[in-house]
Formats: C-alpha cells, structure tokens, sequence
C-alpha cells in the first residue's frame, strides 16, 4: 500500500505523511513538481528521525506515475472533499494507491476528470470547516484503508 501526494506545497505535511508511511509501512510516493526541495530541512523535521526509513519513491508527473505503476483501476483511491463516497465504503486491496492532492488546490481537475469513479472523502459534521489538513487527512485513510489489516 502507498500514500501518493501528488504536486505537495508545505514540506512539513510531506514529513509528517513520511513519519505515518514509516509508522504503517507504507510507500510514499510523491508526484512532482514539488513545492519544495525534498532536502528542504521543515521536511525531515516534521519526519523527526524517522525520515531516512521513508520508503520514497519520487515521479516526474502524474503521467511518468501511472505509465510506470500501471495501477488497476480498483487500486486507486483519490480523496477530495468533494468525493461522491465516503472512505468508509470501500474494501482496500493490500496494493492501494491512497491519493491526495497539493494543500491548496487539490487533486488537478485532469487527473479527477480521468478517475471520477474512484473519488473518495472523508465525512465532516460540520459545516464550518471546508477540508482538513493533508497530514491528518492521510493518516485518517491510511488507517482506515489498513483496518483488520493491522495487529
């Protein structure tokens, strides 16, 4: 299973999914074009010393991703708030891409277009918040996706 952040802006978010990716061995994988050097030192804080069992795996785009991974269909799990499914719902397979998109923007409207049927979100009560931080939204699947499947 893998957390794949596609086109990342705020390197403390990508060292913190690092530190859960080490925690739940998980492959991170990240999508450039980054907004941020990866030796940038906020990443590997946020990591802690965690960071150097990080399995990274980088891309130069979504496209080089998807032709080298050749993911199934049923392995990709994009989250937006706007997903039409909660991720509840789905079974994981133990080979799942977990997507997410950069902090400000999202998954581009490209990659949605290509991969509506495999939306996802997490629920929220509350109508005053529009979305919840890349870390934690990763983490939350993350678990999610990995339930039974831990000890």
């Amino acid at each position: 299973m893998a957390i794949v952040l596609v086109q990342p802006e705020i390197p403390g978010n990508t060292g913190a999914v690092g530190r859960t990716c080490v925690a739940l061995d998980l492959e991170l994988i990240l999508i450039h074009p980054l907004g941020f050097q990866i030796s940038d030192k906020r990443v590997k804080r946020s990591g802690l010393d965690y960071w150097p069992h990080v399995q990274l795996t980088e891309y130069r785009g979504w496209d080089h991703f998807v032709t080298e991974r050749a993911p199934r269909r049923n392995q990709m799990f994009l989250f937006e708030e706007f997903g039409s499914r909660s991720f509840y719902e789905p079974d994981y397979p133990e080979d799942a891409f977990l997507i997410f998109g950069r902090e400000t923007k999202g998954i581009p409207q490209e990659i949605i277009a290509e991969w509506q049927d495999r939306l996802f979100h997490l629920p929220m009560r509350s109508d005053h918040i529009r979305s919840l931080n890349l870390a934690n939204s990763a983490t939350a699947a993350a678990y999610q996706a990995m339930r039974g499947k831990l000890g």
